[in-house]
């Protein structure tokens, strides 16, 4: 398995479900937010950063369109990871290979969501920096995590930034990604949630 194919799988660990935890008032209206920038996002562009558990890092750019779709080509170009509304699928060019996992049943599940219940499947992590909302989807089966990293900003949809998020998966290993360049809402090809098959080698 290549480098790349390593990180890009920490994107597609088995479905998460947090388990539910006391909200205070201002967890409650974080939440709210969470909900109003999901809802308020129809299409996300991006650059990404991915950075392993050893400390290496490989860029890309994402493509996202609510619901359902979303397309991480990396710079290589050997690997793309692409969901169709549907399926998730990753695609590694260099191998020939490819391999595929219901939307629902990964991480970007709820990232993807048009109007997520997020009622029992997300908490809200305390943050130091008041600037700063963090939010755990975790499945209770402990095989990994995923922490959403959010920036309060008044001109984002909800007045919430996504800055990028960690996964962890069973074996403890986080691979952090980190967005840049984001725009919401702007035109996107729906070529960007398709794929050419692999040639096997």
């Amino acid at each position: 398995m290549t480098f790349p194919t390593k990180i890009a799988r920490a994107l597609v660990p088995v479905a998460i479900v947090a388990a539910a935890a006391p909200a205070a008032a201002s967890d409650s209206a974080d939440m709210a937010k969470l909900k109003a920038h999901i809802s308020g996002v129809h299409t996300m562009t991006a650059n990404f950063l991915q950075i392993d558990p050893r400390g290496r890092s490989t860029t890309g750019k994402m493509v996202l369109e609510r619901p359902g779709k979303v397309r991480f080509e990396y710079t290589s170009g050997d690997l793309l990871l692409v969901a169709n509304g549907k399926t998730l699928t990753l695609v590694d060019y260099q191998v020939g290979q490819k391999s595929s996992w219901p939307l629902n049943r990964t991480p970007l599940g709820v990232l993807l969501s048009s109007s997520p219940d997020l009622k029992g499947r997300a908490q809200i992590v305390p943050s130091s920096n008041p600037n700063v909302v963090s939010v755990r989807a975790r499945d209770p089966a402990q095989y990994g995590s995923l922490t959403l990293v959010f920036l309060r900003s008044g001109a984002a949809p909800g007045g919430l930034q996504l800055y990028g998020w960690t996964a962890i998966d069973g074996q403890n290993r986080r691979t952090t990604v980190k967005l840049s360049d984001v725009r919401y809402n702007v035109g996107v090809s729906q070529s960007a949630f398709t794929y050419a098959e692999p040639k096997k080698k």
